[in-house]
């Protein structure tokens, strides 16, 4: 059985190693969108990580939802990702981008032509509260997509993705969840629409397999992946007790298409049902599966590798404040202590300063 420290073939990639840098949002970019400068830096620090899934990245205006996330959807964009992807490969290490669109989960204080947030439906959050440069802000109710509105969101996903490939980025994840767009389509209860794209579980799941699909044919399904987070609650989700049939159903959906991963994140406490999940999946999904799970602690890393549930594992604050991860986890040194209070916004404190080991 491999270890986590063992190279892997992502695609047409050769992984170093099965560690992949999980998506984190920063709040770094331009306020036109575009990566910063110093983004090319962080990144490149972390190329020895076998995978860097860089943070959620909308793909549109209306995808937007949290103030300073970076876009590829301008020639400004582009041009900006370029620089990350170059200093990656400079340093060895190969990099996808993560496509985010928020969905109901935005304020238009956020985005750069003040668009009012998108959804499956038109249900109001509860309690959920977005942050922008005036405060904590009320989520305005999001207005229901229209058939056309969905075949320009797929379209919307396709060119950020052509996009992605040629600023030189290895790949795109889609993001489908946490409990924005993608994920709201397949909830329940966040998706009551009566046309062919909810109601049933082959409805709900429609929008997904099709902007996978479609993102596959322009960029090649090697060059695409997807997150999951069944049975996740993020963004008033609620999936109900019958999920694990449902994405076991979805992840073959997706396997037919050829998608280079399978990226699932538990972002709360492993329930039984959930391994169960893996173990189906693993049956199911002929192309690479990778597994988040937050706040395990550090010995439990790799652990999924060794079971066989996963061929890739992905881990989210510990690569954030350690440049150097794999370096660490192999000798078992001392790790760096994330400072949570500089993960959103700034400069290079808490972004580019966590320094390598030496002894």
């Amino acid at each position: 059985m491999p270890t986590i420290f063992d190279p892997v073939k992502l695609g047409k990639a050769e992984l170093r190693n099965r560690i992949a840098m999980a998506p984190m949002t920063r709040s770094r970019a331009n306020a036109d969108g575009s990566p910063a400068e110093i983004t090319a830096e962080y990144y490149a620090q972390r190329a020895g990580i076998g995978l860097l899934i860089a943070e959620g990245t909308q793909p549109s205006d209306e995808g937007q939802g949290y103030s300073n996330t970076p876009g590829i959807y301008t020639p400004q964009h582009i041009a900006a990702w370029r620089k990350v992807s170059d200093a990656v490969h400079a340093a060895g290490g190969h990099i996808f981008v993560q496509l985010m669109h928020v969905g109901r989960i935005g304020h238009p204080a956020n985005t750069q032509r003040g668009t009012a947030p998108v959804a499956p439906s038109a249900v109001p959050l509860r309690e959920l509260k977005m942050f922008t440069a005036d405060g904590m802000r009320e989520i305005p109710l999001a207005r229901e997509l229209s058939l056309r509105d969905i075949d320009e969101t797929k379209e919307a996903f396709a060119t950020a993705a052509r996009s992605a490939v040629a600023a030189g980025l290895d790949g795109v994840e889609l993001h489908g969840a946490n409990g924005y767009l993608l994920h709201q389509f397949l909830s329940p209860n966040t998706n009551l629409r009566s046309d062919e794209y909810g109601g049933n579980r082959d409805n709900r799941q429609r929008f997904v397999v099709e902007v996978a699909r479609r993102v596959a044919e322009e960029i090649g399904a090697d060059r695409t992946g997807i997150r999951l987070s069944p049975g996740g609650t993020q963004g008033e989700i609620e999936e109900g007790p019958g999920y694990v049939d449902e994405y076991v159903a979805l992840a073959e959906k997706l396997s037919q298409i050829g998608l280079a991963y399978l990226h699932i994140a538990f972002l709360r406490p492993v329930v039984e049902e959930d391994e169960e999940l893996l173990r189906r999946v693993r049956e199911v999904f002929r192309g690479i599966v990778i597994v988040n799970r937050a706040g395990r602690p550090v010995e439990a890393i790799g652990q999924d590798i060794a079971r066989g549930v996963a061929d890739i594992e992905a881990i989210g604050v510990l690569a954030l404040a350690n440049p150097d991860l794999p370096r660490r986890l192999r000798d078992s040194l001392p790790l760096n202590e994330p400072r949570s209070e500089f993960f959103y916004g700034g400069g290079s404190t808490g972004y580019t300063d966590y320094a390598e080991y030496s002894a």
